[in-house]
């Protein structure tokens, strides 16, 4: 029933894409969702040369389906790690953080498809002029890193899909089979999830970090960086208490960085801290409240959007 565009191009079975988490998106991860008919993607964000060769590695000893890699062109090493992914056996290059114009042709002549997460419409346009061939919208209700337009996933993907002609991935607020089908009936020809799968068994994310989700409300999770690296969602704490103190101060820019200081994701993530690091969480993270297994997750979401779509027929025929 769910057989999309996506489907064909990612050689995939269902139209469902691991996002890409720093830290969290590691081997046994990437290729639980891959094995479970979607499409797994390393988070290069956080790895070395070696390490991208190490996971990838990995992925392909668990599993032999098609699996992909984030890479944020932010990174002076970008193209080395996609190098790595690539003969590690990755078919699939998604790049954020950066000008899809950079690097897209090279990724291109290597065979793989590119994939690049967008915050709007104007780049999403940028995207499909510079080649790219499936742009990720990315709502402000996703949990990490998010655009500086601050626009909602139900406004954006529509009108990225009117601007642009090749397929469009929602992302942002999706964690369920409901928000599949919503995503679907507004022309994306797919989904990226990652809240969701950062509570899975699989998630490298430390148990305190999943719990934390686990107990998130829906008011639970705000936005800072917005006079810094740019609007950055995660679960409210002590470290974002500091940090919109900060900013409400007027705080320049060097002054929150030095506040701040490094690796509060990998404080989070890693380490388990989830009051001094950077918990990233969506919105959406106010409907999880059970650790699953991946296959249980998209097995869920596709069997919740058969459902979904059944009710509306017999809403519809009534």
């Amino acid at each position: 029933m769910f057989t999309t565009e996506l489907c064909d191009i990612l050689k995939i079975e269902y139209p469902i894409i691991l996002g890409g988490m720093v830290w969290i998106g590691k081997s046994e991860l990437a290729a639980a969702v891959s094995e479970a008919g979607g499409l797994g993607l390393l988070a290069a964000g956080g790895m070395t040369l070696e390490e991208m060769s190490e996971e990838a590695e990995k992925v392909r000893e668990i599993t032999s389906k098609p699996f992909g890699v984030n890479v944020p062109l932010a990174r002076p090493d970008a193209w080395d790690l996609i190098e790595r992914a690539v003969k590690g056996g990755a078919s699939v290059v998604a790049t954020s953080a950066g000008s899809p114009k950079k690097l897209t042709g090279q990724i291109k002549d290597l065979g793989c498809t590119v994939m690049h997460v967008v915050p709007s419409v104007s780049f999403a346009e940028k995207c499909a002029d510079a080649g790219v061939d499936i742009v990720i919208a990315e709502g402000i209700e996703a949990g990490g890193h998010d655009g500086f337009d601050e626009i909602t996933t139900m406004a954006l993907i529509p009108q990225v899909v009117d601007a642009v002609t090749v397929p469009v991935v929602a992302a942002g607020g999706i964690a369920d089979g409901r928000g599949f089908v919503a995503a679907l009936s507004l022309g994306a020809k797919g989904v990226q999830m990652g809240t969701r799968f950062v509570a899975t068994h699989e998630s490298a994310a430390h148990p305190r970090f999943k719990e934390a989700i686990l107990k998130v409300g829906a008011n639970g999770t705000t936005l800072t960086g917005r006079t810094t690296v740019g609007p950055t969602r995660g679960i409210k704490n002590r470290l974002t208490e500091m940090i919109l103190d900060a900013e409400r101060r007027g705080a320049t820019q060097d002054e929150i960085f030095d506040l701040i200081g490094e690796g509060r994701s990998a404080i989070a993530s890693i380490e388990g801290d989830i009051e001094e690091g950077s918990v990233y969480c969506g919105q959406i993270g106010g409907m999880i409240r059970e650790i699953k297994s991946v296959k249980d997750v998209i097995d869920n979401v596709i069997r919740e959007a058969e459902a979904v779509v059944r009710s509306l027929q017999r809403g519809i025929s009534d």
